[in-house]
């Protein structure tokens, strides 16, 4: 198959396997899902859900959590994982949202990624997932995949997001990253799968026996 040909064939498949993506971080509106994203940096997306209904009850929108001091949401958050840096960064942003934007959370990339803790994946997730623009969040997993398919040779995730945003219309990009987050733990996990078991690395190289070298992020 020609890179293009792959890449019809596992948006086809994956339209087939996952007819819908539900949104795998707990949430209410915007505020709630950029505070999750922003938990879910190095950790799963399971333990972030188990984490946010206490946090969501100490506080779930930004004026109420800009009240709060960082320790009260660290000890929270500690199970998530860098559990300091994170908790400045939630109450430093909902005072930034307050003074900035009247409490709302951005619908600019710009503006996304100037707030503490929030770089160019967790803006391109609020923005796909809480606002519906054509986003393509690449995270380590989407990196992996995508080598293992033959769609990019990324040396990094932004290098891998572009080449995908190539292959791919903007419409399909929303569902599509989802999509191979839900295949990438079901059938090609890093340990399931060596880009010679699962059915997409096997139809697209029928006759590859051997793994395919995959850049790190």
């Amino acid at each position: 198959m020609l890179k293009q040909q792959r890449a019809d064939y596992i948006l086809q498949r994956l339209d087939e396997i996952y007819p819908t993506t539900p949104i795998p971080l707990d949430h209410t509106d915007a505020y709630t899902l950029l505070v999750a994203v922003l938990l879910s940096a190095q950790c799963t997306d399971e333990r972030v859900n188990k984490v946010t209904p206490a946090l969501f009850a100490l506080a779930d929108n930004p004026y109420d959590m800009a009240g709060k001091t960082p320790a009260a949401v660290e000890k929270i958050i500690k199970p998530c994982g860098l559990s300091p840096r994170k908790s400045r960064a939630i109450v430093e942003l909902s005072n930034i949202l307050i003074e900035q934007h009247d409490g709302e959370v951005p619908q600019s990339f710009e503006a996304l990624e100037a707030l503490p803790g929030v770089g160019h994946k967790t803006a391109s997730v609020v923005m796909s997932q809480a606002f519906g623009v054509p986003a393509f969040p690449v995270d380590t997993h989407i990196h992996r995949l995508a080598q293992r398919w033959g769609l990019t040779k990324g040396k990094n995730v932004t290098q891998t997001e572009s080449d995908l945003k190539k292959l791919f219309k903007p419409e399909h990009w929303n569902k599509l990253h989802l999509q191979i987050i839900f295949y990438g733990r079901e059938f090609c996990s890093a340990r399931g799968c060596d880009g010679t078991v699962c059915e997409i690395c096997t139809t697209c190289y029928p006759n590859r026996r051997t793994p395919p070298k995959v850049n790190s992020a």
